[in-house]
């Protein structure tokens, strides 16, 4: 409760207002749309057409806000808000939880389980949005409009540390190197094979940053060699590859990182090849690697979560301003559901020793539980608590059973061809 608490003390203030308008001219008059209650209009899941969402919102909000306002108006004031307002509450949001909170925080050993990953976000067909971010095309000549995606994520607390929606053509590693701003120290980072790369590497030896990644077999020489020796782990030394150019770089050709390859067998005969900044064997026996690695997959059903529960490719609006503040707004929401579910952990505990299979939170449905609920969780503190136990019991009566030893093959192209995602009978809208 004392982190929404301070959230909601953020949202109403004149500091938070005066850094995120987009003019000092902005929001100095007393107005029906005033700066806070057009944050929590964009917040309460805008998926349905603006005009029945505003009158949901003047519904449910009728002690404490005026007569209704026009789609127009709040179009005209969502442009004098800066989308990066959602950033910086989430920052809140994460910094009290990482903050003199040590029992709640989970680790795996002594360090922060972090996943970097990127995704493709499709977007309305406008010209403004095409020129902006690019466009992609399948097998037809039918084009549509889609942005680069990049978060980093918490696999073992389900926090989103740091998002970014770029133009279609940036570099993925780019992205995820600016993403190491939210990093500490106690941090191990994990990426897919699609990352590595000796500049990659050296910023994260650099930075003091641990690392595990998947790389190709063919990723150089020295990859090749290991796989063939059948060793499980070693560690070798890597240096630029030789059509490198290093007349902007910070490194020589005669520049060194030593790294640890790691050697996991897969059940169906593959071999992966992984290289980490973990060298101590005995610490961190080769055995440890293939769960530990598994664990990236948390990043993988985040995107599930942001696409298919919280829509978040139903943009409300169609200018870039639109885009930005829907996308940053439901990382934030990402992180306001994972902080409620969180607080059930304990009592999921108890209660599953009573009970044939473990049950766990139905994501889908927490989402939906917090539609108008966020606004009566941020309006005052009595609605506040309320709502809050209000949230909490809902999720309590709607759980799921964990069936343990199940597995789904991943087909990596299923919705390639398509502009939006299916949606399967089991997966229905929970708002």
């Amino acid at each position: 409760m004392f982190i929404f608490k301070k959230i909601q003390t953020q949202l109403f203030s004149e500091e938070l207002k005066n850094e995120y308008k987009v003019s000092e001219k902005h929001f100095t008059r007393n107005r029906k749309q005033n700066f806070p209650f057009i944050l929590l209009f964009m917040l309460n899941f805008l998926r349905k057409s603006l005009t029945m969402e505003i009158d949901n919102f003047i519904s449910f909000l009728k002690p404490n806000i005026g007569s209704k306002f026009t789609k127009s108006a709040f179009v005209q004031a969502r442009m004098k808000v800066k989308p990066e307002v959602f950033k910086k509450l989430s920052q809140t949001l994460i910094d009290e939880f990482y903050t003199d909170n040590d029992k709640a925080i989970k680790l795996w050993g002594e360090f922060r389980l972090l996943a970097i990953d990127g995704s493709r976000i499709t977007l309305p067909i406008t010209n403004e949005l095409k020129s902006m971010y690019g466009d992609a095309k399948n097998q037809t000549t039918t084009s549509i409009v889609q942005a680069r995606c990049s978060v980093i994520y918490d696999v073992k607390n389900n926090y989103v540390l740091d998002g970014i929606l770029a133009p279609l053509n940036s570099g993925e590693r780019k992205l995820a190197l600016s993403h190491l701003l939210h990093c500490k120290s106690n941090d191990l980072l994990i990426y897919d094979r699609g990352y590595p790369s000796y500049g990659f590497i050296y910023e994260h030896i650099k930075r003091d940053l641990n690392f595990l990644m998947r790389v190709k077999v063919s990723f150089s020489q020295v990859t090749i060699d290991f796989e063939s020796s059948k060793k499980k782990s070693q560690i070798v030394t890597f240096y630029p590859g030789k059509n490198t150019k290093l007349s902007d770089k910070p490194y020589g050709k005669d520049t060194p990182i030593e790294v640890r390859l790691i050697r996991v067998e897969l059940p169906k005969g593959q071999t992966e090849i992984l290289i980490t900044s973990l060298l101590d064997s005995k610490k961190y026996p080769s055995s440890v690697f293939k769960e530990l690695y598994s664990q990236r997959w948390e990043i993988e059903t985040f995107y599930d979560r942001l696409k298919n529960k919280l829509k978040v490719e139903h943009f409300s609006g169609y200018s870039n301003e639109s885009i930005q503040q829907d996308f940053y707004a439901a990382l934030f929401v990402s992180n306001i559901q994972t902080l409620i579910v969180s607080e059930l952990e304990d009592d999921l505990v108890k209660d599953n020793q009573q009970k044939k299979y473990d049950y766990k939170i139905n994501t889908n449905l927490s989402y939906g539980f917090l539609k108008n609920r966020i606004l009566d969780l941020f309006l005052t503190s009595k609605s506040m608590e309320k709502s809050f136990e209000d949230l909490k019991q809902l999720c309590k009566e709607n759980l799921i059973p964990i069936r343990p030893n199940r597995s789904f093959e991943r087909n990596s192209g299923k919705y390639r061809t398509r502009i939006k995602p299916n949606v399967t009978k089991n997966q229905k809208d929970s708002f």
